[in-house]
């Protein structure tokens, strides 16, 4: 995952009271051996402590999210958005979130396009706090994959598809342009163009 190791040293640096520094501890031990149940059990009491703490939610939002509990991610990530909103990784995380809900077979339509809708400004804010290949790619499949969305509702505003596909192209051919040899993003940018020009064959 990206960068884990550099972001948790950053995190780990300044634990607040003591009750609270043995669960963050626990919970960052936990989180590392990839035991997340336990690191959600001892974050979430962290978090009772002192429920304005980014380190605990930050790890909370890391934990729920790979225990696929993507609701409660988005949850915890957007208080630690809500407390720090130059926090670039709590925006790139939510928005992993929200994409992996938005595949989710059991929600409606209207919520998987706000989801969609969401990874992409959520990609959007990180981008402009830095500017950063991994948030290009990212943003760039969350256009493609709103594009596929839409064009499988039975009528579909072609102008929509158009625009996300020509958006999913240019953050494609930004990550290109940074490092040529990026064969898997070739491929994607190729896919995103075919689409586009079978769209535009469409009368």
């Amino acid at each position: 995952m990206m960068r884990l190791s550099v972001i948790l040293s950053l995190l780990i640096v300044s634990f607040e009271s003591s009750a609270q520094n043995a669960y963050l501890k626990l919970g960052y031990q936990a989180m590392m051996d990839k035991d997340f149940k336990t690191a959600i059990r001892q974050l979430e009491k962290a978090c009772i402590v002192d429920s304005s703490s980014t380190n605990a939610l930050w790890m909370l939002g890391y934990s729920y999210f790979h225990s696929e509990n993507y609701r409660k991610s988005i949850t915890a990530y957007s208080k630690v958005i809500a407390i720090d909103k130059t926090n670039k990784d709590a925006y790139y995380f939510r928005s992993k979130a929200k994409s992996n809900l938005a595949k989710d077979v059991q929600i409606t339509s209207a919520e998987r396009e706000k989801m969609l809708l969401g990874a992409i400004a959520d990609l959007g804010k990180a981008i402009l706090i830095k500017s950063d290949d991994v948030y290009y790619q990212s943003r760039g499949l969350a256009y493609r994959d709103y594009a596929v969305y839409k064009m499988h509702l039975s009528s579909f505003d072609k102008n929509q598809v158009s625009n996300a596909l020509k958006a999913a192209i240019a953050d494609f051919e930004h990550v290109l342009a940074n490092n040529s040899s990026r064969a898997d993003i070739a491929s994607l940018l190729d896919v995103s163009k075919e689409k586009l020009a079978t769209l535009v064959g469409h009368h």
